[in-house]
């Protein structure tokens, strides 16, 4: 998103908005008396109604119901918002719109599987020209199936980072078109911080200081979520992410890529021997809660070549004898994958309980949130721990809208917000996207010496922009 001033970046000027209004700015003034009238109690909610749309998550009901009733009779939610909320980060295009009581008006995705399919995983160039070709009638049907128009929001949230640089652009260019046209404010969201946070739109009892493990194609993120906007990273990937893995040895057993490659090898490895192959646990030897996966790969790849498996033959058309080998490929690939996971959220408890003793829950989110083998075996160490697994339901875990309007709900509470952009930019102007941006500051013991050598920082991490500014305003 653009600056509010030249030398000010979004998230700064988000931050920092409220501090700002003692100022005598006399458009900002006039914009927050526009937005009073928005926030003022609207007319009674309209009636949920069910919708089909080539778009649609086919499980928008269930899912809607189950997160919604946790929320209505808490007394914290208690004010009248409705924020719709665009995803373009990566190979799917979400919009949603959520009312600031939990209520789940409606979610909209357009996958790109069959791109997935064709190129063998993402490629940017053409992700952002089928972000390009769906975002408005995604964003329209987003409305439609919510019974509402544009007025009858309260705000836009839509992710700025990290992701794909172009697919991001697509999002939220579409985002300011719509805040400047209806006067609208407009919250930039981490993505990252909105896996963290579907949670507390489904769990009524989830409150800081939480865990939170989130895995997806580009993510292993383990971290310590004290407040909203402040996290401490424990673990992160120095190489590849879970999802990662699954989506390549899908690949290279010839899965079906249309659907995401941790659903196949799941579903695969159901027919398969899991101790049949001793692919060996990554980083064994290292003390700390980072992850790798970039080794496993090597082996599983070994593993199909020395047994001649020609990837190019799909798995449907491949002998009975040829298909049960490479059901315990996957079966053991994925039993070492998860394991990698366990190993790493039994560290990162106990250094977790350490910082803060009074931690009841771990979060799991992200895509490959939505596998239940992952599901089953972290509620295994959960247990141990006496500790509380929160998983959101798959159709939440996956990108979608429903998280990114729900993370705008919780900062636009808190006044981290932008006013709205000017109803006509310049054709050269400069949207703030954030590709690569950390969610919170590493933990000491946690620090990769390997990936703090090959991994630049392009920005500040999420916590470290929330913390200063608070130190500049308390």
């Amino acid at each position: 998103m653009a600056s509010l001033a030249p030398t000010l970046s979004c998230t700064i000027s988000r931050l920092n908005l409220l501090a700002e209004l003692s100022h005598n700015h006399h458009r900002t003034i006039r914009f927050f008396r526009t937005l009073s009238s928005k926030l003022r109690p609207q007319k009674s909610f309209y009636p949920r109604r069910s919708f089909k749309s080539s778009f649609s998550s086919p499980n928008f009901e269930s899912t809607s119901s189950n997160c919604s009733k946790s929320l209505r009779s808490s007394p914290v939610f208690n004010d009248n918002l409705v924020v719709l909320g665009i995803e373009t980060s990566c190979d799917d295009t979400a919009a949603a719109v959520v009312r600031s009581n939990g209520e789940i008006l409606s979610q909209v995705v357009s996958s790109q599987a069959d791109l997935l399919a064709r190129y063998g995983g993402v490629a940017p160039k053409m992700a952002e020209e089928a972000h390009s070709q769906v975002i408005d009638q995604v964003v329209q049907d987003a409305l439609d199936n919510a019974n509402l128009t544009e007025a009858d929001l309260s705000a836009v949230a839509v992710t700025i980072g990290p992701g794909l640089s172009l697919c991001l652009r697509v999002g939220v260019q579409k985002a300011r078109k719509i805040a400047a046209s209806y006067q609208l404010p407009i919250v930039g969201v981490h993505h990252m911080e909105a896996h963290a946070l579907i949670a507390r739109l489904c769990e009524r009892d989830l409150q800081f200081p939480f865990m939170a493990l989130l895995i997806s194609g580009g993510h292993n993120l383990l971290v310590l979520a004290h407040d909203l906007g402040h996290y401490l990273q424990l673990g992160t990937t120095i190489d590849d992410a879970i999802g990662e893995a699954y989506d390549k040895t899908a690949k290279w057993l010839g899965l079906d890529l249309r659907r995401s490659g941790g659903a196949a090898i799941e579903e695969l490895a159901l027919r398969g021997d899991a101790e049949s192959i001793n692919f060996s646990v990554p980083m064994k030897q290292h003390k700390d809660c980072n992850f790798s996966y970039a080794g496993l790969k090597t082996q599983v790849r070994l593993a199909i070549e020395s047994k001649n498996i020609d990837a190019g033959i799909p798995f449907s058309s491949a002998s009975i004898e040829e298909q049960g080998l490479r059901a315990d490929i996957a079966a053991s690939f994925q039993r070492v994958a998860v394991l990698h996971l366990e190993e790493r959220c039994e560290r990162a408890i106990q250094w977790a309980l350490e910082i803060e003793p009074s931690i009841k829950h771990l979060v799991v989110s992200g895509g490959v949130a939505s596998n239940q083998y992952v599901r089953a075996r972290l509620h295994e160490v959960v247990a141990k721990n006496s500790l509380q697994l929160v998983c959101p339901p798959p159709s939440l875990c996956t990108d979608n809208g429903v998280m990114i309007a729900w993370t705008g709900i919780e900062n636009f509470r808190l006044g981290r917000f932008d006013p709205p952009p000017p109803a006509v930019e310049p054709e050269d102007c400069q949207v703030d996207l954030r590709p690569r941006w950390p969610l919170g500051e590493e933990y000491g013991r946690g620090r990769s010496v390997a990936r703090s050598m090959r991994t630049a920082r392009i920005h500040p991490s999420l916590t470290s922009l929330t913390q200063a500014s608070r130190h500049q305003h308390p």
